[in-house]
C-alpha cells in the first residue's frame, strides 16, 4: 500500500508541475491572467523573459515526507506569486541606471544622451532609478504556484484515473493469494 501512497504522490506531482508551467504558457494562472507589464518592449511576458532570470526555469519540486514542495532558485520568485510591495536600494538605483542606458542607447549623461528620443521601456527604467532608496515598488501578484480549485481537480483526476485502479489491482490480488 505504500508503493500505491508514492506513485499518487508522484503523479500527482508530475501533473502539478505541468500544470503549473502552464501558467507561463497562459500568461495567467488557471484563467486569471496576469497584470500587463509597464515596460512593454515586446520581449514577451516578464515572467518568460530569458534575462530577467529566467523565473519559469527555476521552478523545481521535490516530494519531502508525503507533501510536494516547489521552489524557485531566483529571489523574485515568491514577490511575484503572491505580489506585494519591495523597497528601493541603492543596488536596485545602479541596475535600474544601467537598464535605461542599456534600453535607452544613451552611452553617458551629456548632452547627446539627453536629446535622444526616448522609449518607453527607457522612460520606465529611468523614472525607477529616479525612486529614493527607501521608497516603495508595488509588484502586482503574477501567481503561477498555489491553490485553486482547478489544482483539486487536477488531484481528484489523479486518484480516481490512477490510483483507484491500482487501488483494486492491489486488493484483487491480496484475495488471490487467500
Amino acid at each position: 500500500m505504500k508503493k500505491i501512497i508514492n506513485n499518487f504522490i508522484k503523479d500527482v506531482q508530475k501533473e502539478l508541475d505541468d500544470e503549473f508551467d502552464r501558467s507561463f504558457e497562459d500568461k495567467g494562472f488557471f484563467g486569471q491572467k496576469w497584470p500587463v507589464r509597464k515596460l512593454d518592449n515586446n520581449k514577451g511576458s516578464l515572467m518568460t523573459v530569458k534575462s530577467q532570470g529566467g523565473l519559469r526555469d527555476s521552478i523545481s519540486s521535490s516530494i519531502k515526507r508525503n507533501n510536494i514542495v516547489w521552489s524557485s532558485s531566483v529571489p523574485y520568485a515568491s514577490i511575484h506569486n503572491q505580489g506585494g510591495e519591495i523597497t528601493v536600494s541603492a543596488q536596485m538605483k545602479k541596475f535600474f541606471w544601467a537598464m535605461y542606458y542599456k534600453t535607452s542607447g544613451a552611452s553617458g549623461r551629456g548632452p547627446v544622451a539627453r536629446r535622444q528620443r526616448m522609449s518607453t521601456e527607457a522612460a520606465q527604467w529611468k523614472a525607477m532609478a529616479l525612486k529614493k532608496v527607501g521608497s516603495k515598488i508595488k509588484i502586482p501578484q503574477r501567481q503561477f504556484i498555489g491553490d485553486h480549485p482547478q489544482v483539486r481537480k487536477s488531484i481528484e483526476k489523479v486518484f480516481k484515473e490512477d490510483t483507484i485502479p491500482e487501488i483494486e489491482v492491489y486488493i484483487t490480488s491480496q484475495f488471490k493469494q487467500k
